[in-house]
């Protein structure tokens, strides 16, 4: 099935939007899963969760927050990605030192998140590097992967005739690896955008005194279910136009590939 042309890719991407908020109003409204008062305090309403966005960002109090936790998901991110692109790299052309260090990789990727947030906490403090951290080791092994499996699977004819046209290893890298590699990098920088925010907002959510995870927190510590879905609301916004950036990017880098094999 071939992929709709963007007008109509967007118009199918907002009806599943007004689908999913008819739903949620029809369930806060009517008695359809149980009684309203029930319903709207699980869930508030689509109307007054807009509302208090609309309050947040007029009253000017959320773009300090919202910088916050932009600051840490950037950082989180940009580190995260350069160090996962290089070191896997590295593993991929040293299939010594990546049998050496396969082990230790897979271990410390399966240890759970949550419990390194209060350890980053204490060798870090409550201030943004603690949530760095902890953005930090969910956006690496992503890249990691990724890049590794990228460069690793590099065509074997394209890399046995650019040898043997007698390019240098940096000639390889630049021209045969690295573009192997790309779409890769791109796959997971899409996912590790939404990890890298992930890791900011559970930090803040675990102790801080400003953040997106920290309004949140706030919230939900006196049940005002409205202030928990804004922030997540907030969030999923946040989310989406820092990933429209990176198929930007994307897109401007894989120029050359077919447009099938690229984010539109």
């Amino acid at each position: 099935m071939s992929r709709p042309a963007k007008p109509a890719l967007l118009a199918l991407q907002l009806l599943v939007a007004v689908a999913c908020i008819a739903v949620w109003h029809a369930i806060t409204a009517y008695p359809v899963m149980g009684e309203v008062k029930t319903m709207r305090f699980f869930f508030s309403t689509p109307w007054d969760v807009g509302a208090r966005v609309a309050r947040m960002i007029a009253g000017g109090e959320l773009w300090y927050h919202l910088a916050i936790t932009l600051t840490e998901t950037l950082l989180a991110f940009g580190i995260g990605a350069a160090a996962g692109v290089l070191i896997g790299f590295w593993f991929a052309r040293q299939p010594l030192v990546a049998a050496v260090f396969d082990p230790y990789v897979k271990a410390i990727n399966a240890l759970p998140r949550v419990v390194l947030a209060p350890i980053f906490a204490l060798w870090f403090g409550l201030g943004i590097w603690s949530k760095v951290a902890l953005g930090v080791t969910l956006v690496f092994f992503i890249v990691f992967f990724n890049v590794y499996q990228g460069v690793r699977d590099v065509n074997q004819t394209v890399l046995a005739n650019a040898r043997m046209l007698g390019m240098s290893e940096r000639q390889l890298l630049r021209h045969v690896y690295w573009p192997s590699a790309l779409a890769w990098v791109f796959s997971s920088l899409h996912t590790s955008v939404g990890f890298a925010l992930v890791g900011a907002v559970v930090g803040e959510y675990l102790g801080s005194a400003a953040g997106l995870g920290y309004l949140i927190h706030q919230a939900e510590g006196v049940f005002d279910v409205t202030g928990v879905f804004a922030g997540m609301v907030i969030l999923m916004i946040f989310v989406i136009v820092i990933d429209g950036l990176v198929t930007l990017i994307e897109n401007r880098l894989l120029v050359w590939k077919p447009g099938e094999t690229r984010t539109e």
